[in-house]
């Protein structure tokens, strides 16, 4: 599968909330919310929340995206991604994500 880039450079398509939507596998669904109640440590992740098919495509959204910073900036902003911004690699709002995820980066270039 291609690519599909989120504000912050993740890519959706490997992620298993995506996953999980487009085959409608619940029990892929129950698997990421342990793991991500564990890893982000917030045990409210149920796996029912678990539906999401990319914070730029079409269709459902895990619940975080409405209050994604980074998401509300880009936007505010007028792009696409975080790609189109001048102070992508200095800027604080992503600077978590860019450091957990280290394709992120890469991806966002990728789209310029």
């Amino acid at each position: 599968m291609g690519k599909i880039i989120a504000c912050c450079g993740i890519n959706c398509a490997d992620c298993d909330a995506r996953k999980a939507t487009i085959e409608n596998n619940d029990e892929l669904r129950r698997i990421t919310a342990e793991k991500w109640s564990r890893e982000f440590n917030n045990p409210g992740i149920t796996w029912e929340m678990i539906n999401c098919t990319g914070c730029r495509e079409e269709g459902n959204k895990f619940s975080y995206c409405s209050m994604c910073e980074i998401k509300k900036c880009v936007q505010a902003k007028g792009f696409e991604t975080c790609a189109g911004c001048s102070e992508l690699e200095s800027c604080s709002i992503v600077a978590g994500v860019l450091k957990a995820v280290p394709d992120a980066l890469s991806n966002l270039k990728s789209l310029n």
